[in-house]
């Protein structure tokens, strides 16, 4: 989607409204690593969403950033860290093997069987 200021245009990857939480939710795909600059964007993609978009009666805008890595001593010192509105995960760019999908199967069911047990 397209969001526009007086000099410039920017574009959101993909922008949803959840009717049940009555807010827009942003997300932003990312082929790399997260970086500083990213969450900054997403920041600013929110602002700009709630000033420009946001009707009195909803709930503050989120974004996601779904990204192929990040590290988690640049997220304890971002945004992202105190942020009830930005959030980044990551992803797999490509399919896991049948023997890494095994291997997560049988350690969630590890998991879970602990757990039921505690």
């Amino acid at each position: 989607m397209r969001i526009c200021t007086e000099t410039s245009d920017f574009y959101i990857d993909l922008v949803f409204y959840n009717y049940i939480l009555k807010c827009f939710v942003l997300i932003d795909l990312k082929t790399h690593k997260l970086t500083h600059q990213d969450i900054g964007q997403m920041d600013m993609y929110i602002r700009m969403f709630d000033d420009l978009k946001r009707q009195s009666d909803d709930n503050p805008t989120i974004g996601i950033i779904f990204c192929t890595d990040k590290d988690e001593t640049m997220v304890k010192y971002s945004v992202l860290n105190e942020s009830k509105q930005i959030f980044a995960s990551k992803y797999m760019t490509v399919l896991p093997t049948v023997e890494e999908l095994r291997n997560e199967l049988e350690r969630n069911k590890l998991m879970y069987n602990e757990n039921k047990l505690e």
